[in-house]
């Protein structure tokens, strides 16, 4: 089906937000990790997500549709997002943001992994080179060795995992339950996943008046960079969407750069490449664009 330009062009908007989201939430996680550890920034991140939820809910009037009766697959998820953006605000605080955010993108190579075995779907020929290719992008990035594989680049690598199990119990929850229901649940279980994380030794540290901000901007950015995504989807094929959000690596890496002295390293773009290479095969495959077109014989 044909998307009009129009539609394009506020996808590529609404996407423009996203990037602007997702890099906005890598500087600031790194900037809070300076005084906070990650349990504690998830903590603040979701009371801040729990307070802009509540609002939006109580001022459109959409409390009805927030359900109880998936209470364990919403517990699923959460623990797999929870557990993922904790990995994730690590590792942007002790490896570089490009290697962070290439490594986030093989998100969707897991998923073509679990999803036969969680969501019934068929392994096809394509999905499973393309899944080949991107483990060939994470050792391009990753570089294994014993001077180059870290603890901060496994659990870059690891995130990616619990982001595609996210993504699969997402998809599960979408066939009954309402965004707004989705995000409720994500927002309040994951305060109390925080609080019981980094209140376990019995101290829970408040951020300071440097630190504040940077937690507020983590929570708004989240919602919106999940928000922005969203919109851009429903608006335009993830053929259309995919390459502009890849766009958010060479951004933070020119961001990195220029506020952290980060080096450009070849290694990852390539890598990145690749990766992106790899999901793109697999969003063309599912759009039915690699599979021969039977002729007109008319």
């Amino acid at each position: 089906m044909h998307t009009p330009p129009r539609e394009i062009a506020k996808a590529a908007l609404w996407m423009t937000g996203a990037i602007v989201s997702f890099s906005s939430m890598a500087i600031a996680g790194r900037e809070a990790g300076l005084t906070l550890d990650t349990f504690e920034i998830m903590t603040y991140r979701s009371l801040v997500g729990v307070v802009v939820v509540t609002l939006v809910l109580t001022l459109t009037g959409k409390w009805h549709q927030v359900r109880q009766d998936r209470m364990g697959l919403h517990a699923m998820r959460n623990l797999a997002h929870f557990t993922g953006q904790n990995l994730w605000f690590y590792a942007v605080t002790v490896v570089p943001l490009a290697q962070v955010f290439a490594l986030e993108f093989t998100s969707p190579i897991w998923v073509i992994l679990l999803s036969p075995l969680m969501l019934g779907e068929r392994m096809t020929r394509v999905r499973a080179g393309a899944a080949l290719l991107g483990f060939i992008g994470i050792l391009i990035v990753a570089r294994p060795s014993p001077e180059t594989l870290t603890p901060g680049i496994a659990m870059a690598a690891a995130c990616a995992i619990f982001f595609a199990l996210t993504a699969i119990f997402t998809k599960r929850l979408t066939r009954h339950e309402s965004i707004a229901s989705i995000l409720f649940w994500l927002t309040s279980m994951q305060l109390v996943f925080g609080l019981v994380t980094c209140g376990w030794n019995g101290d829970i540290a408040l951020p300071d008046l440097a630190t504040l901000p940077w937690l507020v901007l983590i929570g708004l950015a989240g919602l919106a960079a999940h928000f922005c995504l969203t919109t851009a989807l429903s608006l335009a094929p993830a053929t259309v969407v995919m390459p502009i959000d890849f766009t958010r690596l060479p951004a933070i890496a020119i961001l990195a750069m220029v506020i952290y002295g980060e080096e450009l390293v070849i290694w990852t773009l390539l890598g990145a490449a690749v990766i992106f290479a790899a999901n793109y095969i697999n969003i063309l495959d599912a759009a039915g664009k690699l599979r021969p077109r039977k002729a007109n014989l008319g």
